[in-house]
C-alpha cells in the first residue's frame, strides 16, 4: 500500500506549511537581531520549527533539507538544554538566515517542478564548526553536556516505558474541519511534534502515512492519541498545530486509566514485558489486584490499514476554509462579467420605448444593483491581504544590505496590517525592494561621523509606512539620511543628456527629484552590488504605472528623503467616467480627473512647432486633441463646442478635448488584446452596457507622449 501512496497532496501541504514556518522563523530572527541573545521562548520556537521541517522533509525524502535543518536543530538543542553564556549572537543570526535561505531556495525549486538538488555540504560544515565551538564553550563553563540530539526511526516493536513519579498521562482527540485537506498529514505533524516530549505515544488511525483513506476516517471520526510525558498540559497543547482543528479534546488520565485505554487503541496483542525473576515474584500478587500500568507491556505495531474505528462524533461547524487562488481569480472574473451584464440589462435600449410602465422593473433592478454591489465588496474583501509578509521581506533586505555596507540602520514599520488586493501585492514587491535598497545605499550616510557632526544620531533610521486613504494605498519609504542635492541631480541629468539644456530655474523641485527615475540615471560614482548601474528606479516607475499607480518623491538635503508609492486598492474594477470623441467611447478613471471646463479659442496658445497649450486661471497646460491623436472622424474641432477635461498624474497635468460626457459607472478593466499593437495613452478596454467596447485612457502614457512630442 505504501508504494501506491500519492505524495502530490503531501507535497502541497509541505510547501505551504514550510513556507509559513520559514516566514515565522525570519520574523523571530529579525525581531531579535539587535538583542544580546535569544530568550528561552525563541530558542524553543526555532527548535520546533527546524524539528517540524526536518520531519516533513524526511518523510518526502528531501535529504539535503533534512540534513541542514537537523544540523541547525542540533545547535538549538544544545542551546535549549545547556543555556550557555557568551554565544556569538550575530553569528548565530547569520547561520539561521543562511539555513532559511537554503531551504527557501529548495522550496522554490519544488514549486517550479524542479528537483531540490542544492549542495548542503558547505552549510552543514559551517554549522558543524559553529556547533563544535558551542560545545567547547559549554564545557568551558562547566555545564554538563546533554545527550546528543538523535532522530530515531520507529522500529518494528513499540515498548512502552516505565512511568516515573513526574509522568503525566493524556488522552487527546483532534477534530478537524470537514473541509480539511490531507488531514492524515496534519495528524502526522501532530504526532511528530509530540515525539519531542513523549515518553509513550499511541494513536489511531495508526496508518496515517501508508493509507491515504485514513484522511477520510480522521475527518469523520477525529484523530485520537494517548500520550505519556513529563510535560504539562499547557506545554503539550503549545506543540499541537491547531490551525485546521475545529476542536481539541484534552483529558488527563490516571496510570490505571491510561493502561486500560491501551486496548481501545487496538493493542489487544499486548503481552507482559519480561521482568527480573525476583521482581516478577514479588509483584505477582499486586499485579492481580491492580489493573495494568504503563510500562507493563511490550506492544507490537499493528499492520498498516487496520486502525481501530471509534465512535463517530457529532458534525462540527466550520469557520475558515482554504481556497485555491486560481478559483478566487476565476470568481473575480465572473463578478466582473456580472457587473457588465447588469449594465447591459439596466441600460438596454428596449427600456427607452416611450410609455413603458417600469416601476416594478425599477424596484427589481434596484435590488439587483444592491446585491451585485454587496457581492462585489465581499469578493474584493476576500482577495485583500495584509502587507505583513511584504514588509517582513523588507526587514530582511535592510538587515542584509546594511551589514554588507557596514552601516548601522534600524527599520521602523508602521501599518503593516494595511490590506491590499493580492494582485497589487505581486506588482509592488520588487519596486518596494528597490526603494528600500536605495534608502540603505544612497540615503543613509556612509560614516556615522557624518551624521553625528550635524546633530543626528549615529544610527540611521528607515521608516516603512502603509496607510489607506480615499480608495488608494500609500506606502512610503522614508530615511533620515543625507537627502537629495538638487544641483547635483541637475548637473548629472545634463551630463547624461536625459534633459534639454534648460536652466535649473525652469524646473520645479519635484521635476528635479524625478530625474532619478529616468533610465540610465544614477548619482552613484561606484558600481556596487546594490546600485550604480543606472537601473532600478526607472523599473520602479514602470511597474507602478502598470497598475495605475504613481511614485511621489520629496527630500530635504541633510535631513532625508521620502519615496511614496500611491497605488489603487484593486485592479479589477474601477470607477470611471465614460466620454465620447466622435463615435468612439473612452473611459477616464475618476481619480485622475481634476475638473471639467469649457473655454473659448482665446484660451488656446499655438506654438510654431505645432504644440498647443490651454491657459486656465493664469496657468498654462499642454493640450491634446483625442480626435487628432487617434484619427477619429465626426468629432468636434472647435474648442468651444467640446469639453476640456483636466487630468492629473504624479503632479503633472494635461488638458484633453472630448465631445461630450456620457455617464459615470463601475468599469471592469480588460487587457487590450495581444493582436492589437500597443498604442500609447491606452491602458485597457471594457464593455459598456450597450455592448460596445470602450478604451481606457492611460494618463501617464498621454503625458509621456506629449512630452516626447514637445
Amino acid at each position: 500500500m505504501a508504494e501506491e501512496f500519492n505524495t502530490e497532496s503531501m507535497l502541497d501541504m509541505f510547501l505551504y506549511e514550510s513556507g509559513q514556518l520559514l516566514e515565522k522563523l525570519e520574523g523571530i530572527i529579525l525581531e531579535k537581531q539587535d538583542a544580546d541573545c535569544f530568550d528561552d521562548a525563541d530558542i524553543n520556537e526555532i527548535f520546533r520549527i527546524m524539528h517540524t521541517i526536518k520531519g516533513s522533509s524526511g518523510v518526502l525524502m528531501y535529504e539535503n533539507i533534512t540534513k541542514v535543518t537537523h544540523k541547525l536543530e542540533d545547535v538549538f538543542y544544545y542551546l535549549r538544554e545547556s543555556h550557555p553564556d557568551d554565544v556569538p549572537h550575530m553569528e548565530l543570526v547569520e547561520k539561521v538566515l543562511a539555513v532559511s535561505d537554503f531551504v527557501t531556495g529548495e522550496l522554490d525549486k519544488l514549486k517550479n517542478g524542479d528537483t531540490p538538488d542544492g549542495d548542503e555540504k558547505q552549510l552543514v560544515e559551517d554549522l558543524d564548526e559553529f556547533l563544535g565551538r558551542l560545545k567547547g564553550e559549554i564545557k568551558k563553563q562547566g555545564i554538563e553536556m546533554p545527550q546528543a540530539n538523535r532522530h530515531v526511526e520507529p522500529t518494528q516493536f513499540y515498548i512502552t516505558p516505565v512511568a516515573g513519579d513526574d509522568s503525566h498521562f493524556y488522552r487527546i482527540s483532534i477534530h478537524y474541519r470537514s473541509d480539511t485537506q490531507m488531514s492524515n498529514l496534519r495528524a502526522y505533524s501532530a504526532t511528530y511534534a509530540l515525539k519531542e516530549v513523549a515518553e509513550d505515544l499511541l494513536y489511531t488511525p495508526d496508518d496515517i502515512l501508508s493509507n491515504e483513506a485514513s484522511a477520510d476516517v480522521i475527518v469523520a471520526e477525529g484523530f485520537h492519541m494517548l500520550l505519556q510525558t513529563k510535560s504539562s498540559k499547557e506545554e503539550v497543547i503549545a506543540l499541537i498545530d491547531s490551525s485546521e482543528a475545529e476542536e481539541i479534546n484534552f483529558d488527563e488520565l490516571t496510570k490505571e486509566e491510561y493502561g486500560n485505554a491501551l486496548g481501545e487503541f487496538g493493542r489487544e496483542d499486548a503481552v507482559p514485558a519480561p521482568q527480573p525473576v525476583e521482581a516478577a515474584k514479588s509483584d505477582e500478587k499486586e499485579a492481580k489486584k491492580e489493573g495494568p500500568k504503563p510500562g507493563d507491556y511490550v506492544v507490537k505495531t499493528k499492520e498498516a490499514g487496520k486502525g481501530k474505528t471509534l465512535a463517530k462524533n457529532q458534525p462540527k461547524q466550520q469557520s475558515i476554509i482554504s481556497v485555491n487562488v486560481e478559483k478566487m481569480d476565476a470568481l473575480m472574473d465572473l463578478i466582473g462579467e456580472l457587473v457588465i451584464a447588469e449594465a447591459v440589462v439596466l441600460q438596454n435600449p428596449d427600456l427607452k420605448v416611450p410609455g413603458l410602465e417600469l416601476s416594478n422593473f425599477q424596484k427589481a433592478s434596484g435590488q439587483l444593483s444592491k446585491i451585485t454591489t454587496e457581492l462585489q465588496e465581499v469578493i474584493m474583501s476576500m482577495r485583500m491581504m495584509p502587507l505583513t509578509n511584504v514588509f517582513q521581506k523588507m526587514r530582511r533586505i535592510v538587515f542584509d544590505v546594511s551589514r554588507k555596507l557596514g552601516k548601522d540602520i534600524e527599520l521602523e514599520v508602521i501599518g503593516e496590517n494595511t490590506e491590499v488586493d493580492k494582485n497589487i501585492i505581486e506588482h509592488i514587491t520588487d519596486p518596494l525592494m528597490h526603494l528600500v535598497r536605495n534608502s540603505v545605499d544612497h540615503g543613509i550616510e556612509e560614516n556615522a561621523e557624518d551624521r553625528t557632526s550635524i546633530g543626528k544620531p549615529a544610527k540611521g533610521k528607515i521608516t516603512l509606512e502603509a496607510k489607506n486613504e480615499g480608495g488608494k494605498v500609500y506606502i512610503s519609504v522614508k530615511d533620515d539620511g543625507k537627502g537629495l542635492n538638487k544641483e547635483k541631480l541637475y548637473q548629472k541629468a545634463l551630463e547624461k543628456g536625459v534633459i534639454e539644456n534648460k536652466p535649473m530655474s525652469e524646473f520645479s523641485e519635484k521635476e528635479i527629484f524625478r530625474f532619478i527615475t529616468l533610465p540610465g540615471f544614477s548619482t552613484k560614482e561606484e558600481v556596487t552590488e546594490y546600485s550604480g548601474r543606472g537601473v532600478g528606479m526607472d523599473v520602479v516607475v514602470k511597474n507602478i504605472q502598470s497598475i495605475s499607480g504613481r511614485l511621489d518623491i520629496s527630500s530635504v538635503e541633510f535631513e532625508g528623503s521620502e519615496m511614496t508609492l500611491v497605488i489603487p486598492l484593486t485592479l479589477a474594477i474601477i470607477n470611471g467616467i465614460v466620454v465620447q470623441v466622435g463615435n468612439s467611447p473612452f473611459v477616464i478613471e475618476t481619480a485622475s480627473i481634476k475638473e471639467f471646463v469649457r473655454v473659448g479659442e482665446d484660451s488656446l496658445i499655438q506654438e510654431p512647432s505645432g504644440e498647443e497649450y490651454i491657459v486656465l486661471r493664469g496657468e498654462c497646460f499642454p493640450f491634446i486633441r483625442l480626435n487628432e491623436k487617434y484619427d477619429l472622424p465626426d468629432s468636434v474641432n472647435k474648442i468651444e463646442e467640446g469639453i476640456i477635461v483636466v487630468l492629473e498624474h504624479e503632479g503633472s497635468q494635461v488638458c484633453v478635448l472630448i465631445d461630450k460626457l456620457l455617464q459615470e459607472q463601475e468599469i471592469v478593466v480588460k487587457p487590450i488584446p495581444s493582436y492589437v499593437r500597443k498604442v500609447k495613452g491606452l491602458s485597457g478596454c471594457t464593455q459598456l452596457g450597450d455592448g460596445s467596447i470602450a478604451l481606457i485612457l492611460d494618463i501617464a502614457g498621454l503625458l509621456m507622449h506629449d512630452g516626447e512630442r514637445r
